[in-house]
């Protein structure tokens, strides 16, 4: 009797943050074997729905899934400790429609356990122009929600500069 595999659904957008979150969702992935690792990119549509998004695109929506295979395969390739062949089956999705829509979508339809996304940290007015996806899925998901930050960079020691030629003779004659 087989068990129902932990499914994951992990959204990617090409950016530094996605090679983080694949990373993440393929660490529990191989945690919770047998699973399915689901990578999905979500193309935004465009004015006129897919065929409009498609016609404006040098790839064809074919070579974009081939594309984002190729993408996903040269990534779990880096991940040390790949998981035994056929514990964790990876699976991927190409979507046309808003981020946080197709993402939580697709993780109801499969019933997922778990929706992994990346968070580019964005705050203010940036984040209020651009919306952030992390967010809506948050708010939206049928399952859990693993949001990846970014990587914190080592904070810098503030440099102080010397004394301009003013102060330096201002503070010797004193």
């Amino acid at each position: 009797m087989s068990s129902k595999p932990f499914v994951i659904v992990v959204g990617i957008d090409y950016s530094i943050q996605t090679e983080r979150a694949l990373r993440a969702a393929f660490a529990h992935a191989r945690k919770h074997a047998p699973a399915e690792l689901h990578v999905t990119h979500v193309a935004p549509p465009a004015t006129g729905g897919e065929e409009a998004l498609l016609a404006s695109s040098p790839l064809s929506l074919n070579e974009l899934k081939d594309e984002l295979a190729v993408y996903v395969g040269s990534s779990l390739r880096k991940l040390d400790g790949a998981a035994p062949a056929g514990e964790v089956r990876i699976v991927s999705h190409v979507l046309v429609d808003t981020p946080v829509q197709g993402l939580t979508l697709l993780a109801s339809e499969l019933e997922a356990d778990l929706l992994v996304v990346g968070t580019h940290g964005r705050s203010g007015v940036t984040r209020w122009l651009l919306g952030s996806v992390a967010q809506g899925v948050v708010n939206r998901s049928p399952c859990a929600v693993l949001v990846i930050p970014p990587e914190r960079q080592a904070p810098q020691e503030p440099t102080i500069a010397p004394a301009c030629p003013r102060c330096a003779r201002a503070s010797a004659c004193r």
